[in-house]
């Protein structure tokens, strides 16, 4: 049975609720700002509450105007921290790091610096959006925050760049070519020259190569069948491409990610290096410029292809499995992590923990603040010597952290 009291929000969640604790239990109420003393509803699961919020009854100094109208009349659960201002959500990205790293990887760490975006708005260069069909239409939306089922459309999304919210249109424009099923799932992302737009469902798409045709825009069609993997349907790009699957979502913060990640690298004075989970070797690429031999671990094929193609000679490209291939590569004077928000395979920190020769710097890079930590445990035999967070993504509680390790003592 639910229950209403009055509650001081603390801070900021992982997920993005406010946070405080009613009677000494912790309360997640989304919506909230730190410092809001707001009317909750909360219904107890286990050792915690989850709350709705009813009224701010007092606003906190940091609660501003949400700007977009999906976020403020339909619940869009695509940022959760719209209503917080900038200084704020910076603030609540450095704690949420902290938190992780102290309650789950078991370590005393200061809250990191949190290197702000030079865009708060429109920085975004991919859309993903769910497709559903309803009343004889498709149409593309975000689910609310509240009700992850319900699906509402989208008109405009103000963290992303404009050009990728009228590719989406233009696809939309030909929403009678899509395969004929319920329920699908799209994502356009802006190319140097025009956009690729991936299709995920269906198991047969007959109208594929008309709908390619009538968004002469569209650079590239790439779809991903149900139960199969993604190919490359359509082309009108010149050069070799990864079907933009590793087009970076805010370029700016990209460029300073992989200054800081390089710096780090190359202070440790490499011969070899491994990039692993490599993507299309942002980061091989600018150590081996530097003169370091290095390995550029990435399981997709697609990207893998592109990474080996930005090469020299003596550094390499292997397409597998970074749990597979990564003891055969060690050891190196530098291993760089860039794992999906899983964190790494349990394999691959057991053979950087058993590893005779441990790397002089060993560099991950997390999307996932709770996968971090918990990885930084399993490898005891290095210790934190930086750690430092990226706001990659701005209006929303994700946060990109890098943190440097080196040989415990």
């Amino acid at each position: 049975m639910s229950e209403t009291f009055d509650l001081r929000i603390d801070s900021i969640g992982a997920g993005g609720d406010g946070v405080g604790r009613h009677n000494g239990i912790v309360v997640f109420v989304p919506r909230t700002t730190p410092g809001d003393v707001a009317r909750v509803s909360a219904l107890q699961e286990d050792r915690l509450m989850r709350g709705r919020l009813l009224e701010v009854l007092q606003p906190s100094p940091d609660r501003v105007e949400p700007p977009c109208v999906h976020y403020v009349h339909d619940g869009c659960g695509g940022c959760q921290v719209q209503h917080v201002s900038y200084e704020a959500q910076l603030r609540e990205k450095a704690g949420i790091i902290r938190d992780a790293l102290t309650r789950i990887g078991k370590l005393t760490v200061a809250a990191p610096a949190i290197s702000p975006s030079e865009q708060q708005w429109r920085y975004r260069r991919k859309l993903t959006l769910a497709l559903r069909r309803r009343e004889g239409r498709w149409i593309a939306g975000l689910r609310r925050f509240d009700a992850p089922d319900e699906v509402f459309e989208l008109s405009d999304c103000p963290i992303t760049d404009e050009r990728a919210v009228v590719h989406w249109r233009a696809v939309m424009a030909t929403e009678h070519l899509l395969p004929a099923d319920r329920e699908l799932r799209g994502a356009v992302r802006i190319l140097p020259s025009g956009f690729s737009f991936t299709l995920e469902g269906a198991r047969t798409w007959p109208g594929s190569a008309d709908f390619f045709a009538l968004v002469p825009a569209m650079a590239e069609l790439w779809w991903h069948p149900a139960g199969k993997s993604r190919r490359l349907l359509h082309s009108r790009a010149s050069n070799d491409s990864a079907g933009a699957s590793f087009t970076q979502v805010n370029p700016g913060m990209a460029a300073q990610l992989l200054e800081w990640v390089v710096s780090l690298a190359t202070a440790a004075r490499p011969v070899t290096a491994v990039d692993a989970y490599a993507g299309t070797g942002d980061f091989a690429a600018s150590l081996a410029a530097a003169g370091t031999r290095v390995t550029a671990i990435e399981r997709d094929r697609d990207a893998s292809r592109v990474s080996a193609a930005r090469l020299p000679e003596g550094s390499r490209a292997v397409a597998a499995l970074v749990e597979d291939a990564l003891p055969g590569t060690l050891p190196a004077d530098v291993v760089i992590l860039n794992p999906p928000r899983g964190g790494v395979d349990a394999r691959v920190a057991e053979a950087l923990r058993t590893q005779g020769q441990r790397p002089r710097a060993l560099i991950y890079v997390s999307c996932n603040p709770a996968t971090l930590a918990r990885d930084i445990r399993r490898m005891e035999r290095y210790r934190v010597r930086s750690v430092r967070g990226f706001d990659m993504f701005p209006q929303t509680a994700h946060v990109e952290t890098v943190c440097e390790l080196e040989p415990a003592a």
